[in-house]
Protein backbone atom coordinates (compact mmCIF):
# COMPACT_ATOMS: atom_id res chain seq x y z
CA UNK A 1 0.00 0.00 0.00
CA UNK A 2 1.15 3.69 -1.04
CA UNK A 3 1.33 5.92 1.76
CA UNK A 4 0.54 8.87 -0.62
CA UNK A 5 -2.05 7.26 -2.05
CA UNK A 6 -3.47 6.69 1.20
CA UNK A 7 -3.36 10.33 1.94
CA UNK A 8 -4.59 11.27 -1.42
CA UNK A 9 -7.39 9.21 -1.30
CA UNK A 10 -8.16 11.05 1.71
CA UNK A 11 -7.88 14.58 0.19
CA UNK A 12 -10.44 13.50 -2.03
CA UNK A 13 -7.83 13.74 -5.11
CA UNK A 14 -7.64 10.19 -5.62
CA UNK A 15 -10.22 7.29 -5.80
CA UNK A 16 -11.34 4.61 -3.15
CA UNK A 17 -11.00 1.40 -3.53
CA UNK A 18 -14.22 0.89 -1.75
CA UNK A 19 -16.64 3.68 -0.40
CA UNK A 20 -19.36 2.81 2.30
CA UNK A 21 -22.17 4.93 1.97
CA UNK A 22 -25.36 6.11 4.09
CA UNK A 23 -23.62 4.39 7.52
CA UNK A 24 -24.49 5.15 11.18
CA UNK A 25 -20.65 5.07 12.16
CA UNK A 26 -19.99 3.08 15.81
CA UNK A 27 -17.63 6.37 16.88
CA UNK A 28 -15.61 4.06 19.61
CA UNK A 29 -13.75 7.22 20.40
CA UNK A 30 -16.04 9.12 21.83
CA UNK A 31 -19.47 7.04 22.31
CA UNK A 32 -21.62 8.22 19.58
CA UNK A 33 -23.13 7.27 16.18
CA UNK A 34 -22.64 9.53 13.93
CA UNK A 35 -24.04 9.84 9.95
CA UNK A 36 -21.44 9.53 7.13
CA UNK A 37 -19.61 7.97 4.25
CA UNK A 38 -16.24 5.94 4.77
CA UNK A 39 -13.83 5.51 2.29
CA UNK A 40 -11.22 2.86 1.96
CA UNK A 41 -7.64 2.32 0.13
CA UNK A 42 -6.04 -1.28 0.39
CA UNK A 43 -6.24 -2.15 3.99
CA UNK A 44 -6.90 1.21 5.36
CA UNK A 45 -9.38 3.83 6.12
CA UNK A 46 -8.92 6.84 4.20
CA UNK A 47 -11.65 8.95 5.38
CA UNK A 48 -15.06 9.98 6.89
CA UNK A 49 -16.83 12.08 5.01
CA UNK A 50 -18.98 13.28 1.81
CA UNK A 51 -16.52 10.82 -0.42
CA UNK A 52 -17.91 10.00 -3.62
CA UNK A 53 -15.23 8.60 -5.93
CA UNK A 54 -14.37 4.76 -5.58
CA UNK A 55 -14.33 1.83 -7.60
CA UNK A 56 -16.49 -0.18 -5.64
CA UNK A 57 -19.41 1.32 -3.37
CA UNK A 58 -21.64 -0.31 -1.30
CA UNK A 59 -24.77 1.25 0.16
CA UNK A 60 -25.44 0.66 3.90
CA UNK A 61 -29.03 2.48 3.51
CA UNK A 62 -28.36 3.23 7.53
CA UNK A 63 -27.23 0.35 8.74
CA UNK A 64 -24.40 0.99 11.62
CA UNK A 65 -20.74 0.37 11.20
CA UNK A 66 -18.68 -0.51 13.57
CA UNK A 67 -15.10 -1.44 13.90
CA UNK A 68 -14.34 -5.68 14.31
CA UNK A 69 -14.66 -6.78 17.04
CA UNK A 70 -11.90 -8.11 19.14
CA UNK A 71 -11.71 -11.11 21.40
CA UNK A 72 -9.15 -9.84 24.21
CA UNK A 73 -8.51 -13.40 25.89
CA UNK A 74 -9.15 -16.42 23.91
CA UNK A 75 -7.64 -19.83 23.80
CA UNK A 76 -8.02 -20.88 20.79
CA UNK A 77 -7.43 -24.70 21.31
CA UNK A 78 -11.00 -24.73 23.70
CA UNK A 79 -13.08 -24.46 20.66
CA UNK A 80 -11.57 -27.80 19.73
CA UNK A 81 -11.49 -26.57 15.71
CA UNK A 82 -8.71 -26.27 13.40
CA UNK A 83 -7.67 -22.89 13.20
CA UNK A 84 -9.08 -22.53 9.64
CA UNK A 85 -12.08 -23.52 11.04
CA UNK A 86 -12.26 -21.55 13.94
CA UNK A 87 -12.01 -18.45 11.98
CA UNK A 88 -15.24 -20.04 10.17
CA UNK A 89 -16.47 -19.81 12.95
CA UNK A 90 -16.20 -16.43 14.62
CA UNK A 91 -15.30 -14.48 11.21
CA UNK A 92 -18.90 -13.67 10.06
CA UNK A 93 -20.07 -13.37 13.88
CA UNK A 94 -17.48 -9.96 13.50
CA UNK A 95 -14.58 -11.16 15.33
CA UNK A 96 -11.52 -9.41 13.58
CA UNK A 97 -9.17 -10.01 15.61
CA UNK A 98 -8.54 -12.24 18.84
CA UNK A 99 -5.76 -12.09 21.28
CA UNK A 100 -4.39 -15.72 22.04
CA UNK A 101 -2.49 -17.63 24.29
CA UNK A 102 -1.69 -20.79 22.99
CA UNK A 103 -0.61 -22.53 26.62
CA UNK A 104 -2.65 -25.20 25.97
CA UNK A 105 -1.36 -26.67 22.30
CA UNK A 106 2.11 -25.33 23.59
CA UNK A 107 1.63 -27.34 27.06
CA UNK A 108 1.25 -30.74 24.25
CA UNK A 109 3.85 -29.95 21.72
CA UNK A 110 6.28 -26.51 22.93
CA UNK A 111 7.22 -24.89 20.32
CA UNK A 112 5.54 -27.06 17.11
CA UNK A 113 2.24 -26.25 18.86
CA UNK A 114 2.95 -22.44 18.81
CA UNK A 115 4.07 -22.33 14.95
CA UNK A 116 1.25 -24.55 14.10
CA UNK A 117 -0.79 -21.59 14.99
CA UNK A 118 1.08 -18.89 13.52
CA UNK A 119 1.15 -20.66 10.18
CA UNK A 120 -2.16 -21.40 9.98
CA UNK A 121 -3.01 -17.83 10.68
CA UNK A 122 -1.09 -16.00 8.32
CA UNK A 123 -3.37 -17.82 5.76
CA UNK A 124 -6.80 -16.59 7.37
CA UNK A 125 -8.89 -13.05 7.25
CA UNK A 126 -8.63 -12.92 10.92
CA UNK A 127 -5.85 -10.88 12.88
CA UNK A 128 -3.98 -13.27 15.61
CA UNK A 129 -2.00 -11.78 18.35
CA UNK A 130 -0.18 -13.88 20.59
CA UNK A 131 1.01 -13.88 24.00
CA UNK A 132 3.83 -15.45 24.95
CA UNK A 133 2.74 -19.01 27.12
CA UNK A 134 4.12 -18.01 30.46
CA UNK A 135 3.24 -21.14 32.14
CA UNK A 136 4.19 -24.34 30.56
CA UNK A 137 3.76 -26.46 32.70
CA UNK A 138 1.06 -24.51 34.76
CA UNK A 139 2.64 -26.02 38.12
CA UNK A 140 5.05 -28.07 39.41
CA UNK A 141 2.63 -30.44 40.36
CA UNK A 142 1.74 -31.79 36.74
CA UNK A 143 3.14 -33.55 33.91
CA UNK A 144 2.72 -31.87 30.73
CA UNK A 145 4.60 -32.37 27.20
CA UNK A 146 7.14 -29.90 27.18
CA UNK A 147 8.14 -26.81 29.11
CA UNK A 148 9.10 -23.36 28.55
CA UNK A 149 11.35 -21.60 30.15
CA UNK A 150 12.57 -17.55 30.43
CA UNK A 151 15.15 -18.07 27.76
CA UNK A 152 12.28 -19.54 25.37
CA UNK A 153 10.31 -16.36 26.49
CA UNK A 154 13.01 -14.41 24.96
CA UNK A 155 13.11 -16.21 21.83
CA UNK A 156 9.17 -15.98 21.53
CA UNK A 157 8.53 -12.19 22.30
CA UNK A 158 10.84 -11.75 19.18
CA UNK A 159 8.36 -13.50 16.74
CA UNK A 160 5.97 -11.95 15.03
CA UNK A 161 2.90 -10.79 16.20
CA UNK A 162 3.70 -11.58 19.70
CA UNK A 163 2.53 -8.92 21.98
CA UNK A 164 3.05 -9.96 25.43
CA UNK A 165 3.30 -12.43 28.15
CA UNK A 166 -0.08 -14.36 28.41
CA UNK A 167 -1.62 -14.66 32.02
CA UNK A 168 1.19 -15.41 34.79
CA UNK A 169 -0.70 -18.52 36.27
CA UNK A 170 1.25 -19.37 38.84
CA UNK A 171 0.13 -16.55 41.50
CA UNK A 172 1.89 -17.97 44.15
CA UNK A 173 4.91 -18.15 42.18
CA UNK A 174 4.95 -14.06 41.83
CA UNK A 175 3.39 -13.14 45.48
CA UNK A 176 6.62 -15.60 47.02
CA UNK A 177 8.74 -14.48 44.47
CA UNK A 178 10.02 -17.81 42.81
CA UNK A 179 13.03 -17.11 40.80
CA UNK A 180 11.90 -18.37 37.48
CA UNK A 181 8.56 -17.14 37.38
CA UNK A 182 9.78 -13.72 38.06
CA UNK A 183 12.42 -13.71 35.19
CA UNK A 184 10.19 -14.95 32.64
CA UNK A 185 8.13 -11.75 33.97
CA UNK A 186 11.41 -9.41 33.70
CA UNK A 187 11.92 -10.64 30.14
CA UNK A 188 9.16 -9.19 28.93
CA UNK A 189 9.28 -6.01 30.73
CA UNK A 190 8.22 -3.09 28.58
CA UNK A 191 5.15 -5.59 26.99
CA UNK A 192 1.63 -6.12 28.48
CA UNK A 193 1.72 -8.91 31.08
CA UNK A 194 -1.64 -10.27 31.34
CA UNK A 195 -2.27 -11.89 35.19
CA UNK A 196 -4.60 -14.34 36.49
CA UNK A 197 -5.17 -14.13 40.37
CA UNK A 198 -8.20 -15.95 41.13
CA UNK A 199 -9.71 -14.63 44.51
CA UNK A 200 -6.14 -12.93 44.99
CA UNK A 201 -6.95 -10.17 47.18
CA UNK A 202 -5.74 -7.29 49.65
CA UNK A 203 -1.83 -7.42 50.25
CA UNK A 204 -1.37 -10.77 48.14
CA UNK A 205 -2.66 -8.54 45.37
CA UNK A 206 -0.56 -6.21 45.68
CA UNK A 207 2.37 -8.26 45.78
CA UNK A 208 0.91 -9.65 42.90
CA UNK A 209 0.53 -6.49 40.80
CA UNK A 210 4.16 -5.44 41.54
CA UNK A 211 5.53 -7.41 39.29
CA UNK A 212 4.24 -5.35 36.48
CA UNK A 213 0.99 -7.75 35.84
CA UNK A 214 -1.94 -5.66 34.34
CA UNK A 215 -4.89 -7.52 33.85
CA UNK A 216 -6.91 -10.62 35.34
CA UNK A 217 -9.82 -12.58 33.86
CA UNK A 218 -10.32 -14.69 36.86
CA UNK A 219 -12.35 -12.51 38.85
CA UNK A 220 -16.06 -14.11 40.03
CA UNK A 221 -17.29 -11.61 42.21
CA UNK A 222 -18.18 -7.53 42.71
CA UNK A 223 -16.31 -6.88 45.04
CA UNK A 224 -13.33 -8.67 44.02
CA UNK A 225 -13.80 -6.50 40.85
CA UNK A 226 -14.05 -3.67 42.52
CA UNK A 227 -10.65 -4.02 44.72
CA UNK A 228 -9.02 -4.65 41.18
CA UNK A 229 -9.72 -1.74 39.67
CA UNK A 230 -8.97 0.37 42.20
CA UNK A 231 -5.83 -0.69 42.59
CA UNK A 232 -5.14 -0.82 38.60
CA UNK A 233 -5.77 -3.35 36.95
CA UNK A 234 -7.65 -3.62 33.77
CA UNK A 235 -10.70 -6.24 34.30
CA UNK A 236 -11.56 -8.64 31.59
CA UNK A 237 -15.45 -9.25 31.61
CA UNK A 238 -14.92 -12.81 31.39
CA UNK A 239 -18.17 -15.06 29.57
CA UNK A 240 -17.45 -18.25 28.10
CA UNK A 241 -18.73 -21.88 28.19
CA UNK A 242 -17.74 -22.84 31.36
CA UNK A 243 -16.94 -19.88 32.99
CA UNK A 244 -19.26 -16.94 33.32
CA UNK A 245 -19.17 -13.98 35.37
CA UNK A 246 -20.43 -10.83 33.55
CA UNK A 247 -23.87 -10.84 35.91
CA UNK A 248 -21.21 -10.30 38.71
CA UNK A 249 -18.92 -7.93 37.33
CA UNK A 250 -20.77 -6.18 34.77
CA UNK A 251 -22.33 -3.69 37.64
CA UNK A 252 -18.88 -2.49 37.73
CA UNK A 253 -19.07 -0.61 34.32
CA UNK A 254 -19.94 2.84 34.99
CA UNK A 255 -18.87 6.30 33.34
CA UNK A 256 -15.79 5.98 35.96
CA UNK A 257 -14.59 2.67 35.26
CA UNK A 258 -15.45 1.85 31.78
CA UNK A 259 -11.91 2.23 29.85
CA UNK A 260 -10.21 0.07 32.18
CA UNK A 261 -12.97 -2.90 31.31
CA UNK A 262 -13.27 -5.34 28.36
CA UNK A 263 -14.89 -8.53 27.16
CA UNK A 264 -13.51 -11.53 26.72
CA UNK A 265 -14.70 -15.00 26.34
CA UNK A 266 -11.45 -17.12 27.81
CA UNK A 267 -12.82 -20.42 26.47
CA UNK A 268 -15.62 -21.17 23.91
CA UNK A 269 -16.38 -24.54 22.79
CA UNK A 270 -17.03 -25.23 19.09
CA UNK A 271 -21.22 -25.64 19.38
CA UNK A 272 -21.26 -21.86 21.53
CA UNK A 273 -19.25 -20.15 18.72
CA UNK A 274 -21.87 -21.87 15.98
CA UNK A 275 -24.78 -21.93 17.68
CA UNK A 276 -23.86 -18.21 20.08
CA UNK A 277 -21.10 -16.61 18.58
CA UNK A 278 -18.09 -15.83 20.02
CA UNK A 279 -17.32 -12.07 21.33
CA UNK A 280 -20.28 -10.76 19.96
CA UNK A 281 -22.19 -13.04 21.91
CA UNK A 282 -21.06 -11.65 25.19
CA UNK A 283 -21.78 -7.98 24.33
CA UNK A 284 -25.27 -9.14 22.95
CA UNK A 285 -25.89 -10.09 26.61
CA UNK A 286 -24.61 -6.72 28.03
CA UNK A 287 -26.65 -4.84 25.89
CA UNK A 288 -29.65 -7.34 27.57
CA UNK A 289 -28.87 -6.89 30.66
CA UNK A 290 -29.00 -3.08 30.43
CA UNK A 291 -25.42 -1.89 28.75
CA UNK A 292 -25.91 0.95 26.43
CA UNK A 293 -25.38 -0.52 23.02
CA UNK A 294 -22.10 1.74 22.17
CA UNK A 295 -20.53 1.70 25.48
CA UNK A 296 -20.97 -2.53 24.75
CA UNK A 297 -19.28 -2.44 21.53
CA UNK A 298 -16.73 -0.07 23.17
CA UNK A 299 -15.57 -3.02 25.54
CA UNK A 300 -15.23 -5.19 22.80
CA UNK A 301 -13.17 -3.30 20.57
CA UNK A 302 -11.12 0.07 21.07
CA UNK A 303 -10.92 -0.63 24.99
CA UNK A 304 -9.46 -3.97 24.27
CA UNK A 305 -7.32 -2.45 21.36
CA UNK A 306 -5.37 0.19 23.61
CA UNK A 307 -4.58 -1.70 26.34
CA UNK A 308 -2.46 -4.51 23.86
CA UNK A 309 -1.41 -1.20 22.17
CA UNK A 310 -2.60 -1.96 19.19
CA UNK A 311 -3.26 1.70 17.86
CA UNK A 312 -4.45 1.08 14.85
CA UNK A 313 -7.70 -0.96 14.94
CA UNK A 314 -10.26 -0.37 17.40
CA UNK A 315 -12.21 2.27 16.02
CA UNK A 316 -13.37 3.95 12.48
CA UNK A 317 -10.84 6.71 11.44
CA UNK A 318 -8.18 7.88 9.03
CA UNK A 319 -5.38 5.41 9.14
CA UNK A 320 -7.05 2.84 11.34
CA UNK A 321 -7.13 -1.27 9.68
CA UNK A 322 -10.14 -1.48 7.58
CA UNK A 323 -11.97 -4.33 9.80
CA UNK A 324 -15.20 -3.43 9.92
CA UNK A 325 -18.59 -5.03 10.53
CA UNK A 326 -22.17 -4.29 9.79
CA UNK A 327 -25.17 -4.08 12.18
CA UNK A 328 -28.70 -4.02 11.41
CA UNK A 329 -30.53 -4.35 14.57
CA UNK A 330 -27.73 -2.65 17.36
CA UNK A 331 -29.65 -3.92 20.16
CA UNK A 332 -29.69 -7.48 18.96
CA UNK A 333 -26.40 -7.04 17.13
CA UNK A 334 -27.49 -8.55 14.10
CA UNK A 335 -24.15 -8.59 12.29
CA UNK A 336 -24.87 -8.66 8.42
CA UNK A 337 -20.99 -8.07 6.66
CA UNK A 338 -18.19 -8.47 8.20
CA UNK A 339 -15.13 -7.21 6.14
CA UNK A 340 -11.10 -7.55 6.94
CA UNK A 341 -8.29 -5.25 5.98
CA UNK A 342 -10.89 -3.64 3.40
CA UNK A 343 -12.28 -6.78 1.59
CA UNK A 344 -16.17 -8.42 2.33
CA UNK A 345 -15.11 -11.35 3.96
CA UNK A 346 -18.62 -12.87 5.24
CA UNK A 347 -21.95 -11.61 5.09
CA UNK A 348 -25.50 -13.10 6.46
CA UNK A 349 -23.59 -15.46 8.85
CA UNK A 350 -21.66 -17.41 6.09
CA UNK A 351 -18.01 -17.56 4.86
CA UNK A 352 -17.76 -16.26 1.49
CA UNK A 353 -15.12 -18.38 0.40
CA UNK A 354 -14.21 -21.93 1.55
CA UNK A 355 -11.71 -22.07 4.35
CA UNK A 356 -7.72 -24.06 3.19
CA UNK A 357 -8.02 -27.58 3.97
CA UNK A 358 -6.04 -28.69 6.99
CA UNK A 359 -3.63 -31.38 6.58
CA UNK A 360 -4.53 -34.87 8.65
CA UNK A 361 -0.83 -35.24 9.98
CA UNK A 362 -0.18 -32.42 11.31
CA UNK A 363 0.77 -32.68 15.46
CA UNK A 364 -0.38 -36.44 15.50
CA UNK A 365 0.34 -39.37 17.49
CA UNK A 366 0.94 -37.07 20.40
CA UNK A 367 -1.12 -39.58 23.35
CA UNK A 368 1.38 -41.81 25.20
CA UNK A 369 0.55 -43.86 27.78
CA UNK A 370 2.17 -46.48 30.12
CA UNK A 371 -0.15 -49.89 29.93
CA UNK A 372 -2.02 -50.65 33.33
CA UNK A 373 -4.77 -52.49 34.42
CA UNK A 374 -7.78 -52.03 36.01
CA UNK A 375 -5.99 -52.17 39.65
CA UNK A 376 -4.15 -49.35 39.28
CA UNK A 377 -7.75 -47.63 39.28
CA UNK A 378 -8.22 -48.91 43.00
CA UNK A 379 -8.43 -46.06 45.80
CA UNK A 380 -7.13 -47.17 49.04
CA UNK A 381 -9.14 -45.79 52.14
CA UNK A 382 -7.07 -44.36 54.79
CA UNK A 383 -9.98 -43.68 57.19
CA UNK A 384 -13.69 -42.62 56.87
CA UNK A 385 -12.82 -39.22 55.36
CA UNK A 386 -11.69 -38.19 52.13
CA UNK A 387 -11.18 -35.09 50.53
CA UNK A 388 -13.55 -34.53 47.85
CA UNK A 389 -13.59 -32.15 44.75
CA UNK A 390 -16.92 -29.91 44.61
CA UNK A 391 -18.03 -28.59 41.09
CA UNK A 392 -19.21 -25.20 41.86
CA UNK A 393 -22.22 -24.65 38.84
CA UNK A 394 -21.41 -22.19 35.97
CA UNK A 395 -17.44 -21.67 37.50
CA UNK A 396 -13.98 -22.81 37.45
CA UNK A 397 -13.28 -22.71 41.17
CA UNK A 398 -14.45 -25.29 42.82
CA UNK A 399 -14.73 -26.23 46.58
CA UNK A 400 -12.56 -28.27 48.57
CA UNK A 401 -14.69 -30.88 50.59
CA UNK A 402 -14.07 -33.91 53.70
CA UNK A 403 -16.88 -35.98 53.33
CA UNK A 404 -17.40 -39.81 54.88
CA UNK A 405 -16.68 -41.98 51.90
CA UNK A 406 -18.15 -45.31 51.06
CA UNK A 407 -15.49 -48.22 51.14
CA UNK A 408 -15.32 -51.94 50.35
CA UNK A 409 -13.14 -54.08 51.41
CA UNK A 410 -10.61 -51.18 52.16
CA UNK A 411 -11.46 -49.33 48.63
CA UNK A 412 -13.10 -45.88 48.37
CA UNK A 413 -15.66 -46.90 45.65
CA UNK A 414 -18.71 -44.30 44.33
CA UNK A 415 -21.13 -43.43 46.05
CA UNK A 416 -24.23 -43.05 43.69
CA UNK A 417 -26.49 -41.19 46.19
CA UNK A 418 -24.49 -38.54 47.15
CA UNK A 419 -22.86 -38.15 43.75
CA UNK A 420 -19.75 -38.69 45.15
CA UNK A 421 -18.04 -40.34 41.63
CA UNK A 422 -14.33 -41.84 40.95
CA UNK A 423 -12.36 -38.83 38.89
CA UNK A 424 -8.91 -40.19 37.28
CA UNK A 425 -6.02 -38.26 35.87
CA UNK A 426 -3.78 -40.11 33.14
CA UNK A 427 -0.53 -39.37 32.30
CA UNK A 428 -0.37 -39.21 28.33
CA UNK A 429 2.50 -37.21 27.18
CA UNK A 430 5.49 -39.04 28.39
CA UNK A 431 4.43 -42.82 29.38
CA UNK A 432 5.52 -42.26 32.58
CA UNK A 433 2.69 -44.42 34.70
CA UNK A 434 1.48 -41.75 36.60
CA UNK A 435 -2.03 -41.96 37.52
CA UNK A 436 -3.88 -39.42 40.04
CA UNK A 437 -7.25 -41.06 42.05
CA UNK A 438 -9.67 -38.43 43.59
CA UNK A 439 -13.45 -37.80 43.92
CA UNK A 440 -15.75 -35.52 42.89
CA UNK A 441 -19.05 -34.35 43.73
CA UNK A 442 -21.87 -32.56 41.71
CA UNK A 443 -21.33 -34.42 38.21
CA UNK A 444 -24.82 -36.64 39.11
CA UNK A 445 -23.45 -39.36 36.62
CA UNK A 446 -25.97 -43.02 37.34
CA UNK A 447 -23.91 -44.80 35.40
CA UNK A 448 -20.82 -44.76 33.17
CA UNK A 449 -18.10 -42.63 32.79
CA UNK A 450 -16.77 -39.48 31.04
CA UNK A 451 -13.17 -39.13 29.27
CA UNK A 452 -11.41 -36.17 27.61
CA UNK A 453 -7.60 -35.54 26.57
CA UNK A 454 -8.50 -31.75 27.28
CA UNK A 455 -7.69 -31.65 30.30
CA UNK A 456 -6.34 -27.72 31.27
CA UNK A 457 -3.66 -27.39 30.75
CA UNK A 458 -1.18 -29.83 30.73
CA UNK A 459 -4.36 -31.84 28.68
CA UNK A 460 -3.57 -35.25 30.19
CA UNK A 461 -6.65 -37.39 29.88
CA UNK A 462 -9.27 -37.24 32.24
CA UNK A 463 -12.23 -39.41 33.13
CA UNK A 464 -15.39 -39.17 35.33
CA UNK A 465 -16.88 -42.58 36.02
CA UNK A 466 -19.49 -44.44 38.42
CA UNK A 467 -17.06 -47.95 37.97
CA UNK A 468 -13.62 -48.38 37.06
CA UNK A 469 -14.62 -50.80 34.01
CA UNK A 470 -15.94 -48.45 32.56
CA UNK A 471 -12.79 -45.72 33.52
CA UNK A 472 -10.52 -48.03 31.80
CA UNK A 473 -12.66 -48.89 28.61
CA UNK A 474 -13.23 -44.93 28.20
CA UNK A 475 -9.20 -44.34 28.38
CA UNK A 476 -8.38 -47.13 26.31
CA UNK A 477 -10.55 -45.50 23.81
CA UNK A 478 -9.04 -42.04 24.52
CA UNK A 479 -5.51 -43.79 23.40
CA UNK A 480 -6.92 -45.35 20.49
CA UNK A 481 -8.44 -42.18 18.84
CA UNK A 482 -5.15 -40.53 19.87
CA UNK A 483 -7.39 -37.80 21.40
CA UNK A 484 -11.21 -36.72 22.10
CA UNK A 485 -14.03 -36.87 24.01
CA UNK A 486 -15.20 -40.18 25.34
CA UNK A 487 -18.99 -41.39 26.33
CA UNK A 488 -19.24 -45.02 27.71
CA UNK A 489 -21.36 -47.18 29.83
CA UNK A 490 -21.89 -50.89 30.56
CA UNK A 491 -18.25 -51.42 28.76
CA UNK A 492 -19.13 -50.15 25.65
CA UNK A 493 -17.97 -46.70 23.66
CA UNK A 494 -21.59 -44.97 23.02
CA UNK A 495 -20.13 -42.04 21.37
CA UNK A 496 -16.75 -40.02 20.79
CA UNK A 497 -15.27 -36.74 19.00
CA UNK A 498 -12.03 -37.66 18.05
CA UNK A 499 -9.59 -35.08 18.13
CA UNK A 500 -6.32 -35.93 16.75
CA UNK A 501 -4.60 -32.84 16.36
CA UNK A 502 -2.53 -32.67 19.76
CA UNK A 503 -5.11 -34.41 21.56
CA UNK A 504 -6.86 -30.99 21.52
CA UNK A 505 -8.55 -30.50 17.81
CA UNK A 506 -10.51 -31.90 14.55
CA UNK A 507 -9.46 -31.41 11.32
CA UNK A 508 -12.69 -31.80 10.69
CA UNK A 509 -15.51 -29.19 9.29
CA UNK A 510 -17.23 -26.91 11.54
CA UNK A 511 -20.35 -28.35 11.72
CA UNK A 512 -19.07 -32.21 11.50
CA UNK A 513 -17.40 -31.27 14.68
CA UNK A 514 -20.00 -29.46 16.45
CA UNK A 515 -22.70 -32.43 15.69
CA UNK A 516 -20.11 -35.47 17.11
CA UNK A 517 -19.59 -32.82 20.00
CA UNK A 518 -23.23 -32.46 20.57
CA UNK A 519 -23.96 -35.95 20.43
CA UNK A 520 -21.64 -36.96 22.94
CA UNK A 521 -22.24 -33.85 25.22
CA UNK A 522 -26.41 -35.47 24.78
CA UNK A 523 -25.38 -38.75 25.25
CA UNK A 524 -23.44 -38.11 28.37
CA UNK A 525 -26.99 -35.88 29.65
CA UNK A 526 -28.35 -39.06 29.65
CA UNK A 527 -26.27 -41.36 32.02
CA UNK A 528 -27.79 -39.05 34.80
CA UNK A 529 -28.14 -35.69 36.43
CA UNK A 530 -25.40 -33.66 34.46
CA UNK A 531 -24.81 -30.41 34.18
CA UNK A 532 -24.30 -28.42 31.50
CA UNK A 533 -20.99 -28.57 29.81
CA UNK A 534 -19.99 -31.41 31.09
CA UNK A 535 -16.89 -31.58 28.97
CA UNK A 536 -15.88 -28.30 29.59
CA UNK A 537 -15.97 -29.11 33.38
CA UNK A 538 -14.46 -31.63 33.47
CA UNK A 539 -11.48 -30.31 31.62
CA UNK A 540 -11.25 -27.86 34.48
CA UNK A 541 -10.81 -30.24 37.48
CA UNK A 542 -7.30 -31.28 36.28
CA UNK A 543 -5.75 -27.43 36.54
CA UNK A 544 -3.94 -26.50 39.26
CA UNK A 545 -3.89 -23.08 39.32
CA UNK A 546 -8.07 -22.19 39.99
CA UNK A 547 -8.59 -22.99 43.57
CA UNK A 548 -9.14 -24.50 45.55
CA UNK A 549 -8.93 -28.63 44.89
CA UNK A 550 -8.07 -30.25 41.67
CA UNK A 551 -6.72 -33.52 40.24
CA UNK A 552 -3.51 -33.80 38.36
CA UNK A 553 -1.59 -37.17 37.10
CA UNK A 554 0.82 -36.77 40.53
CA UNK A 555 -2.37 -36.58 42.64
CA UNK A 556 -4.62 -34.10 44.75
CA UNK A 557 -3.64 -30.50 44.67
CA UNK A 558 -4.94 -28.39 47.30
CA UNK A 559 -4.84 -24.56 44.86
CA UNK A 560 -4.84 -22.51 48.35
CA UNK A 561 -1.76 -24.15 49.97
CA UNK A 562 -0.01 -24.97 47.00
CA UNK A 563 0.66 -28.51 47.25
CA UNK A 564 -0.07 -31.45 46.49
CA UNK A 565 -2.18 -33.24 49.60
Amino acid sequence: MSLAKLISVARGDATADLLLKNAKIINTFVGIIEESNVAIYGDRIAGIGNYQKAKKTIDLNGNYLAPGLINGHAHVESSMLHPAQYAQAVVPRGTSAVITDLHEITNVAGFNGIKFVMNWAQKLPLDMFFMAPSCVPATHMETSGAEITTQDIKKVLKWQNVIGLGEMMNFPGVIYSDKQVLGKITAAKGRVVDGHAPGVTNKRLNAYLAAGIHSDHETTTTEEGREKLRRGMHLMIREGSSAKNLDALLPLVNDKTYKRCFFVVDDSSCSDLLREGDIDAVVRKAIQSGLEPVRAIQLATINTAEYFRLYDRGGIAPGYIANLITITDLPKLEIDMAFYKGSLVAKGGKYLEPPPKPSTKELTDTVRIKPFSIEALKLTARGESFPVIEIIPGQIITKKRIERVKTKDGVVVPDLEEDILKLVVVERHKASGNIGLGLVKGFGLKRGALASSIAHDSHNIVVVGTNDQDILTAVKEIERLQGGLVVCSDGKILASLPLPIAGLLSPEPLEAVVNKFEKVEKLADGLGNVPPVPFAILSFLALPVIPELKLTDMGLVDVIEFKLI
